[in-house]
């Protein structure tokens, strides 16, 4: 139990200074921020992308009642539909999808961004209307369970909030270090609130399965970050066949496709110094068989047949291929807090911020470990297996939105087409948090009866992901000659309320400033 009682011991270290007492309480949404729900809303003309994987079709018309899509007409929509309306959208020319679902966020450290709605706005600005937490916030207390009701009444201006608990986080009975100890602390867990559990590596095998088949029972999602302190006991293989529903980030992987049977580290290796950490991880790779040897194949097929879901969240350490890129992104600027810019420097203390002395041979290192990555995922993908989108926003030059868009990009990367890319961001990830439940989403693809989430965008994503970006993508008028920002959504609908994205994005703007102008 070592193990876990030092994945504890890091919590606790984390929650040294209650978050919750120094984080900002969600202010109410105020009047103006975000139109509706209507009684009928409806968007005109718009080229759909509806999520399933289906190519785009249009022009055509979505009516919305409250916060439900009522009916699409390819076409437009009858006379009759448009007299009745209080409010339309012309989207003529834009692209319509479905409300994008990031399935890893955090947003509870006052030392990056003590006001919560500082992410929110981010994500509800690049198309983001659902966003699974876990955690939201880490320690005592549970804000995220009052956020995500507060979301649900639409009386704060963020995302659909799905919170998770971290697996021993939160209550005061002591670390889950036995079975019967796991199984009251999912219970307790879910008598809160909590729709799932994150687990860290740590715990014995009997301990995860005791935890796993609990939040089964309880119709709760599981998905663990299997950190190297505990991989030796409990890979990715090893959790899945106890039982895991999700694999996020690419920890146990490479160590279920090893060589031999355990990671070579240096001698002077120390996990706790996170500029070892994370320049060892990449040299996990060559340590690893190749795409298409017998135990890579069995291993893919394995994750598939159990029905796993991956959410790689490959966006959250691209800055290790090239540090100075992620320091320089376009949005720092204007949308990055100053102390979001402080944490993410590099730092002996912050989490994330390991590139003390990040050399060009441990760029090349990972630059190798993200194209075996890559393949895993994607050969995982093209067996049958579901991926979804997650971001992990606040960490190594990686903020609220932006993120989530980066994330995209790096599966287009990986290889998927980008139909496969949106169906990831949307019916993917709305299915991987509502299957637990053993319920199709209401949410994740534009069909008659869905919530009303949907993301309106000037230009087309499956030509350029960039234009999902809140800043734009920059392109050369071959007319004029002048250089223009386009793209970045226009219109973000969430439970029927309409967001205009921009103004989100100014309000943000606004919120840097004020920070910059006290310093």
């Amino acid at each position: 139990m070592k193990a876990l009682k030092i994945a504890l011991a890091a919590l606790a270290a984390l929650a040294a200074q209650p978050l919750t007492a120094q984080m900002e309480r969600v202010p109410d949404r105020p009047a103006g921020e975000g139109e509706g729900p209507f009684g009928k809303l409806i968007i005109r003309g718009a080229t759909v992308i509806e999520g399933s994987g289906a190519p785009p079709a249009g022009p055509i018309d979505i009516v919305i009642e409250d916060n439900r899509i009522a009916a699409l007409y390819p076409g437009g929509a009858p006379a009759g539909e448009l007299e009745t309306a209080q409010r339309v959208v012309d989207a003529n020319g834009m692209y319509a999808l479905p409300g994008f679902v990031d399935v890893h966020g955090h947003n509870g450290d006052a030392a990056k961004a003590p006001n919560p709605s500082y992410g929110y706005k981010l994500w509800l600005a690049h198309g983001v209307t659902t966003v699974r937490g876990v955690s939201f916030y880490f320690g005592a207390g549970t804000p995220d369970i009052a956020d995500a009701r507060r979301s649900a009444a639409n009386t704060i201006t963020a995302p659909r909030l799905i919170p998770y608990a971290v697996f021993g986080d939160k209550w005061a009975g002591g670390a889950p270090d036995t079975p019967a100890k796991a199984r009251e602390w999912v219970r307790w867990a879910k008598a809160q609130g909590y729709w799932g559990v994150k687990f860290f590596n740590g715990s014995s095998p009997e301990v995860f399965a005791a935890a796993f088949d609990e939040a089964e029972k309880l119709q709760m999602g599981t998905v663990a970050h299997l950190a190297q302190t505990g991989v030796a006991e409990v890979n990715a293989r090893k959790a899945v066949e106890l039982g895991l529903d999700d694999v996020t980030h690419f920890y146990g992987h490479f160590e279920s496709l090893l060589k031999d049977g355990l990671p070579y580290y240096p001698e002077d290796y120390n996990y706790f110094d996170e500029q070892s950490r994370f320049g060892w991880v990449a040299r996990l790779a060559p340590q690893a068989v190749e795409p298409g040897e017998a135990k890579w194949d069995e291993y893919v097929d394995l994750l598939v047949e159990e029905g796993v879901t991956l959410s790689p969240t490959f966006n959250i350490y691209s800055a290790s291929r090239d540090v100075m890129r992620a320091r320089s992104f376009d949005w720092h600027e204007r949308y990055t807090l100053p102390s979001l810019m402080d944490f993410y420097a590099p730092s002996a203390t912050n989490h994330g911020s390991y590139y003390k002395d990040w050399t060009s041979e441990d760029e090349v290192a990972w630059r190798g470990f993200y194209a075996k990555w890559f393949d895993l995922v994607k050969d995982f993908h093209d067996r049958g297996g579901r991926v979804t989108a997650g971001s992990d926003p606040g960490y190594i030059y990686q903020t609220w939105g932006f993120a989530y868009i980066g994330e995209l990009e790096m599966f287009r990367e990986a290889g998927l087409s980008p139909l496969a890319v949106i169906r990831a961001a949307t019916l993917d990830g709305a299915r991987s948090l509502y299957e637990p439940m053993d319920k199709e989403p209401p949410m994740g693809r534009i069909a008659v009866g869905q919530l009303a989430d949907l993301v309106i965008v000037p230009e087309n994503p499956l030509a350029n992901l960039k234009v999902l970006y809140g800043t734009g993508h920059t392109r050369l008028n071959r007319e004029t000659g002048a250089i223009e920002q386009v793209g970045g959504v226009r219109w973000t609908v969430k439970d029927g309320i309409l967001f205009d994205a921009p103004a989100l994005l100014a309000d943000v703007a606004r919120m840097v400033e004020e920070q910059r102008a006290t310093r």
